[in-house]
């Protein structure tokens, strides 16, 4: 039997039909499109639609609208966004006054919903559905034909070998075309020889690629113009409604309605945070979980579940995140007849990683001063769990109630409620009068749980109680189209190991009757691209052929064959 062969070289006597045979053996070995020149059209405008879509079309077009994306992005990335962070994109304006113009007009502080962002991204889906719809048609007709028959020269081939049998010709199609079916190769009998291809999976590999990045872009855009984010602080006992007006910050793309949030409510039932208490470590979360009682619709069950750090509890397209966490003290506030105005839960914001935290305490309505007129209080309040008399700074030295202290300071007027643009975590003090201690200094006092502080001339008082909550931060996000996004990606990356790993390749087996009256038995191999792979299983295949179709004994001198073997092949 003789080896088999990579000679490539060409064959001196080979003709223009001989090279038109070998290209149409290699045809539809894939259903890329053929990378035409560019040429100025010259049919009017149905030319130049047509040049047009050629080009979009295009492989290289795709690509380079591909990179053009991904550069897109990178400002999206880099530049402060409008629609994540409003208030940063203020304070580059302020901090930029020059630059920041310029950006406006580009577009890019809302680099996704820019002009030229969503140009590059439609040009860049029909360009993909442009090449993916011929591709597919194509492709599904290569599966309803056949392999094309073997060209007249085998020899010519990259993987190539022959040997002589004693078997009938008959025999060895045969043989060979229940070989190639086992192998599972798509094979027939073609004339005087058996054609078989195998590797389809190569192609499909690549259209579900190209199939898996519109499923992508389309999750992304639909994600994008239907999603909504937004934030919600609560204090331990707090409910919450998943309706606009309960958000304390709400964001959501272009098409969002209202209408499409998901119905569900939940309740904060209890807020456990743990904290490494020795070591260098020392003060940094071990746990952070969130126990909340939920329920789906209007009249769903309630369930309990807790909710933790990257744990998010998912609702439909909705999922809840904890994000933050802080103190909320009781306080009591009581006007001068000692009447309660005020009793509630003050959730105040964290300063440093320790929880040292501070906030505001309005007193709007109800309370009325020490000749009964009607007035507003507002209470800088500065709040330390953790309170060390030895450090001599009002910062916390651990993040855990340790020694909780609380430091007010009170003011008197108008709270400017009636503007609308009060923020509840901050004091406007431009109508509002502080109260004055004996010495004549603002009015300040150190609480310990249970302590109170007394308002001047009768005016009332405010009491830390010895109750100290806590709250949690969640954000809820609706992004339609994540499960489609997930499964496009994990489908792109199936689809490109596919076209990848997986060689498409032909294999011919021809046999015929030499003068001699012995079976010459030629086996040729060919792949898309030049590999190893094809002359070695071309090598396994012709070895288990040769065992049911051996050799015959090598003919002398004045009897050879007729038939003469391919220049380089051993025989």
């Amino acid at each position: 039997m003789s080896n088999t062969t990579t000679d490539n070289s060409p064959d001196e006597a080979g003709s223009t039909e001989s090279q038109e045979d070998l290209r149409a053996a290699g045809s539809q070995l894939s259903t890329a499109p053929r990378e035409e020149l560019a040429s100025v059209p010259g049919l009017g405008v149905i030319g130049w639609v047509r040049w047009f879509w050629r080009q979009l079309t295009s492989m290289r077009v795709a690509l380079l609208l591909l990179l053009l994306l991904s550069l897109g992005a990178i400002p999206g990335s880099l530049i402060p966004q409008t629609g994540a962070d409003a208030s940063k994109v203020e304070e580059f304006r302020t901090a930029h006054r020059t630059l920041a113009p310029v950006y406006d007009k580009l577009g890019l502080f809302h680099v996704y919903s820019s002009v030229w962002f969503s140009a590059i991204y439609i040009l860049l889906f029909v360009s993909l559905i442009g090449c993916i719809v011929p591709r597919t048609w194509q492709f599904v007709g290569q599966l309803r034909g056949r392999p094309p028959g073997a060209p007249k020269r085998l020899n010519r081939l990259p993987a190539y070998t022959t040997w002589r049998t004693e078997a009938d010709p008959e025999q060895v199609r045969e043989a060979a075309l229940a070989l190639l079916k086992k192998r599972r190769f798509r094979a027939h009998t073609a004339g005087d020889a058996v054609a078989a291809e195998k590797g389809y999976l190569r192609e499909v590999g690549n259209l579900v690629f190209h199939i898996a990045l519109i499923v992508l872009l389309v999750a992304f855009a639909s994600g994008q113009l239907y999603k909504s984010d937004g934030t919600k602080l609560m204090v331990e006992g707090d409910g919450f409604a998943n309706a606009l007006p309960m958000y304390d910050d709400f964001k959501s793309g272009s098409l969002f309605q209202n209408d499409d949030l998901v119905p569900f409510s939940f309740d904060l039932k209890d807020f456990t945070g743990t904290y490494e208490t020795s070591g260098p470590n020392k003060g940094t979360p071990r746990t952070f979980e969130a126990k909340i009682a939920y329920g789906v619709g209007a009249y769903g069950k309630q369930r309990t579940t807790s909710v933790k750090v990257n744990q998010p509890l998912k609702i439909d397209d909705a999922k809840v995140y904890l994000v933050s966490h802080g103190y909320a003290p009781v306080v009591t506030v009581r006007d001068g007849k000692g009447k309660v105005v005020y009793h509630d839960a003050v959730p105040l914001l964290p300063l440093d990683g320790n929880v040292t935290s501070n906030g505001v305490v309005k007193v709007m309505d109800g309370y009325r001063d020490a000749r009964g007129k009607k007035d507003q209080l507002g209470f800088q309040a500065f709040f330390v769990p953790t309170f060390d008399p030895k450090s001599g700074t009002m910062l916390s030295q651990f993040p855990a109630l340790v020694n909780p202290l609380l430091a007010v300071n009170a003011y008197h007027g108008d709270l400017g409620v009636d503007t609308g643009t009060q923020n509840v975590y901050q004091l406007d003090k431009t109508h509002m009068k502080a109260f004055k201690d004996a010495k004549g200094q603002l009015l300040k006092k150190l609480l310990q749980p249970g302590d109170t502080m007394k308002l001047p001339d009768g005016a009332g008082s405010i009491t830390f109680d010895k109750d100290v909550k806590e709250w949690a931060g969640f954000e809820i996000v609706q992004e339609p189209g994540g499960g489609w996004a997930l499964g496009g990606a994990v489908a792109a990356i199936l689809g490109l190991a596919g076209s990848l790993f997986i060689q498409r390749r032909r294999v011919w087996v021809r046999a015929v009757r030499g003068a001699d009256g012995v079976t010459v038995v030629e086996m040729a191999g060919l792949g898309r691209s030049e590999s190893a792979k094809v002359p070695e299983e071309l090598g396994v295949l012709a070895g288990t052929l040769y065992d049911r179709a051996p050799g015959a004994p090598e003919p002398d001198d004045a009897n050879e064959s007729t038939v003469v073997p391919a220049e380089g092949a051993e025989k």
